[in-house]
């Protein structure tokens, strides 16, 4: 599929090279230029730790359960011995599904990820919407997106300007 997209996208560039520019960014470097995402990483990273932790703790609860279940088993009445294991069962069940609402994928790490990342991404593209205009860029590629592009003139990145745009300091001076 990709093989297929760069194809498409060689073809329109040679189709329409003559009367457009073109210019691609570094999203990934202009995210790691931004102090918000920087904090809203951290934040992301201590929600983790924090939720990680309560389903941990869940699961250790659950094994101390078996282990002494494991220990009393022998001496414990039938009727005993089905309620124990559903509690087990229950307790890991409940650890499972705190598992699955906190790092599920609609969970509640997702949802807020989404919630501190997707601002700063729209302010990006708000940022490259306005220089490719005022410079007027018919194209601009992402070049942090992967196998899109093969080779990058660093005159066509304007991820400095966009920094700029967003009112950041530029990192390097050769970029």
């Amino acid at each position: 599929m990709k093989k297929l997209f760069l194809l498409f996208v060689m073809a329109f560039i040679s189709l329409s090279a003559f009367s457009q520019k073109y210019a691609c960014v570094d999203t990934e470097y202009i995210l790691n230029s931004m102090p918000e995402y920087k904090q809203a990483q951290k934040e992301l990273e201590e929600v983790s730790i924090q939720w990680q932790k309560e389903v941990e703790e869940k699961f250790v609860a659950v094994d101390k359960l078996y282990k002494a279940f494991q220990a009393e088993a022998v001496l414990l009445p039938n009727d005993l011995k089905a309620q124990k294991e559903n509690e087990i069962i229950a307790a890991e069940k409940e650890a499972k599904d705190i598992q699955k609402k906190r790092f599920g994928n609609n969970g509640d790490l997702t949802k807020r990820r989404s919630e501190l990342i997707k601002p700063i991404q729209d302010k990006i593209y708000n940022a490259i919407e306005k220089v490719a205009q005022e410079k007027n860029y018919s194209v601009v590629f992402d070049k942090a997106s992967g196998a899109t592009i093969l080779y990058v003139d660093s005159k066509t990145d304007i991820s400095n300007l966009v920094l700029a745009e967003l009112g950041y300091k530029i990192n390097t001076p050769n970029r």
